[in-house]
Parts: structure tokens; sequence; C-alpha cells
């Protein structure tokens, strides 16, 4: 192995070191404040549509409903935590992935902790969102507001399109009779829990998600953003727009990137990326991955900082697509820790 690449995974190794200490740091959580509140959104008039009646409790008295009017649509859920201690400089931001919300990143589908109090045991202020048209955000008519229809996945998609199972065919409804890639970390245990997580999706609301994001970082920032998947595009998109107002990004296997034509506005702000296991075996990944290194390489060429751990090559291995669900979260948590504190974005306790 040349020196330099026995350097450079000498130090991805060493991201490693604090993991356990991450995992069994179960002291109780102090808040010295929790909320929630809703960022964004637009109003919308809508007209022409007929008067319906409508019965809206079994046995109750139907009401006329006025369809025509005024909407309020495209604003996005945000709570946040933080904590008696606050260790990190700035909040923590997490963004999650497409179909999904900011249970993401709570309680494992099989009941373990998630990244979230994760982190906030670790001084961060966190603020996790369900993206617009998820969870608490709410939907809008369809097509009038959000155009097309949504996208609904069956209990199958996941597990064989998150590297969960061994691709198509491999979900059967018995837990016992699925057919995991060897290693597999995903608790399957848990699958059913995390099918019920899963929400309907869009393809056509991007503008108003990212704009939803954007008002979050006028409102909280400055700011780190984690964000997974789907969300790699706004987590980009939305550093270059408000690059002054981003500390660090840490894109978790995300599946698109931001403008590579500029890639220059992003090369004050540490960027990691990270990708799980069984990329080389998937159909799509690799050249998922392909692109997210390609911008990787842009912004390092304008001069920034961005890195690129596969989790495998520094000895974390198993990992699927939900890499925070894994049965290894606390481990793959500790590594982003270790690398935000490399950056000093954290404070001495």
């Amino acid at each position: 192995m040349p020196l330099l690449q026995r350097a450079a995974l000498t130090a991805l190794l060493a991201l490693a070191v604090p993991l356990i200490a991450f995992a069994q740091d179960q002291e109780p959580i102090a808040l010295r404040g929790m909320g929630s509140f809703h960022i964004g959104g637009r109003l919308v008039e809508i007209s022409g549509k007929p008067v319906k009646e409508v019965t809206f409790t079994a046995g109750g008295v139907p009401a006329k409903v006025d369809p025509n009017g005024t909407y309020q649509v495209e604003q996005m859920y945000v709570q946040y935590f933080l904590p008696a201690k606050e260790r990190g400089t700035v909040p923590l931001l997490m963004w999650h992935g497409g179909g999904l919300t900011g249970v993401t990143y709570e309680t494992t589908p099989d009941g373990r902790e998630g990244w979230l109090t994760m982190f906030l045991r670790k001084g961060w202020a966190v603020y996790n969102s369900d993206a617009v048209e998820r969870g608490r955000s709410g939907w809008a008519q369809y097509p009038d507001i959000f155009k097309g229809e949504p996208v609904f996945l069956t209990t199958a998609n996941p597990f064989e399109r998150f590297r969960i199972g061994a691709g198509p065919g491999s979900y059967d409804p018995d837990p016992a009779k699925r057919k995991l890639l060897p290693g597999n970390q995903f608790p399957n245990e848990g699958y059913e829990n995390f099918v019920k997580q899963n929400v309907p999706r869009w393809t056509t609301t991007d503008d108003a998600i990212l704009a939803a994001y954007l008002a979050e970082i006028d409102k909280v920032c400055p700011c780190v953003i984690l964000f997974h998947s789907q969300a790699g595009t706004f987590g980009f998109k939305a550093a270059q727009a408000r690059p002054d107002k981003i500390k660090a990004l840490v894109a978790v296997e995300p599946a698109g990137v931001g403008d590579i034509a500029k890639a220059d506005v992003l090369k004050a702000i540490p960027t990691l990326m990270i990708y799980g296991d069984y990329i080389e075996q998937d159909s799509r990944w690799p050249t998922i991955r392909a692109t997210g290194v390609k911008f990787a390489e842009a912004i390092k060429a304008a001069g920034g900082t961005a890195e690129v751990v596969d989790l495998p090559k520094v000895g974390i291995k198993g990992n699927s697509h939900m890499l925070m669900m894994d049965k290894n979260n606390a481990e793959v948590a500790g590594l982003i820790q270790t690398w935000l504190e490399g950056k000093g974005l954290t404070r001495q306790p």
C-alpha cells in the first residue's frame, strides 16, 4: 500500500477509537428546554371547486364545506431539544430521507437509542424536523398544489432497496425466511416497525422542501447539518445558499448533491460523507456513491475540506442504507462525533 494511502487509512481508523465510550454513555438527559415550531410555507388560493356536504363524525350532523379560499401550505415541523450543559458550539440540525420523517433519528425500530438522544447526551442542541409533506408538517391538495401523485412503498421495497436484503425477492413476511445480506446490521426483528414509519412522498416538491429548510436555517443557525439520503440535495444546496451560516456538513449516504458548478461556495465548510456496506453489490449505489465522491472532489479542488468515509474500510461493517437504525448505530455516531470534535465544534465538558 502506498505511503499516502496508508496514512489516510490510519487517520480514518483513528476515528473509530472513541466509539465504545459513545455507546456506553447512558447518563440521564438534562434539558434546559424543549419545544417545537412550524417554519416556512406560503398561502395559496383555490377557487372553482364545488361545495361539499361532509359528515365528520359517524352519526353526526352533516356540514357544508366550501373548499374555495386561502390555504396555508408547505410549512415544516421542527422539534428541538436544548441540553442543560451545551457542548456543541452550534446547534445540530437533523434532516431525514425520502418517504420518512424525523422519526428516523429517534428510537430505533427495535427499541434502542437513536441518534437524536445520542447526540443530545453529548451536549448538542438538536433540531429534528419533518420535511414538507411529511408527518406533522402536513399535506396539501394535489394536483392543485402538490403536482402529481404521492409515491407509496410496499413493505418489501425498503428491505430490498435499502441494502438490507439480498436484492429482489429477499423479503418475506416471516422474519425467519428473509434473506439478509451476510452480516447485515439492520435489526430484522424490528423491520415491521420500520415500515410503519414510511409515509407517502412526492417527487415534485423539492423547491418547497428546500425553501422550508432555508427558513429553518435563517431562524436557528449558525449550525451543523446532518442529513440522510434524499436530503443530500437539500443539505448541499442549502449550504450553498447560506454558506455563512453552516459550520459543517455531515452527509449520511447522500442520494443527491448540490450544484457542482458552485462547489467552491462550500470550501470554507468542513464536509464529511459517510457510506455503509454492500455498495458494490447493489445495482444503484455504485453510481450514487460515485456522484457523491465527484462532488467531494470538486469541493477539495476548490480548496475545501471534504472527507469520504466508507465504513467497512475503517472497520465498521454490515451497515445498510439506514445507518442510524443499524445495530452498530452507536459506532457510526461515535465516528461523526469524533470528526466534529476534530473540527473544533465542541466545548470541553
